[in-house]
């Protein structure tokens, strides 16, 4: 149809030329109301964004002489991030001497790596900026990831039932008789 033709039909019918398609030969173009058409437009683009995933990047701190529980917390951390589907970015930091003694926050890294393997992939490799030695881990591809972002979590009120223990005998307390000598003694 001629471009003055639609338009003359859009007037008549109280409506808007709205042009769909511009790439395409020759153009498309529809008549429809123009605030429908924008509001249709944003809606899909909410849509999309609601199903867009979304992936965190999480932190956790090294020491080049972080302790070995201090190391275990902070590695559980990352394992339970990375099985929930968000990134972990790992960092040693250095202090004034401990610059020349690189190796060990390396050594940390390595370890931490090698005990991440199933849970995560290296995405940039252990390297310095600065006064700092990082990696970053991105968590494997699998569906339990991928469900965490796109299905919907339980309410934080919300409580799961937990079987019961059953409760403990405990003996009778006894009390001694206090005497004389109890009150005199301090401590």
């Amino acid at each position: 149809m001629d471009t003055r033709d639609a338009i003359q039909e859009a007037r008549n019918r109280g409506l808007d030329l709205v042009e769909i398609a511009s790439n395409a030969k020759p153009p498309v173009c529809k008549i429809i109301d123009y605030g429908k058409f924008l509001y249709e437009q944003k809606k899909k683009a909410h849509e999309a964004k609601k199903k867009q995933v979304t992936v965190q990047v999480k932190e956790i701190k090294f020491r080049p002489g972080t302790d070995d529980h201090d190391y275990e917390y902070r590695r559980d951390n990352a394992k339970r991030w990375l099985s929930e589907g968000d990134k972990v970015r790992a960092a040693i930091a250095f202090r004034g001497r401990e610059m020349t003694h690189r190796e060990l926050g390396a050594k940390i890294l390595a370890r931490l790596t090698t005990e991440l393997a199933e849970y995560g992939d290296i995405e940039v490799a252990p390297k310095m900026e600065g006064y700092q030695m990082f990696t970053i881990l991105a968590p494997k591809k699998s569906k339990a990831a991928i469900t965490k972002h796109t299905s919907v979590a339980p309410n934080k009120g919300d409580e799961v039932e937990k079987p019961k223990k059953a409760a403990k005998p405990t003996a009778p307390k006894v009390e001694k008789p206090k005497t004389e000598d109890d009150e005199d003694d301090i401590f």
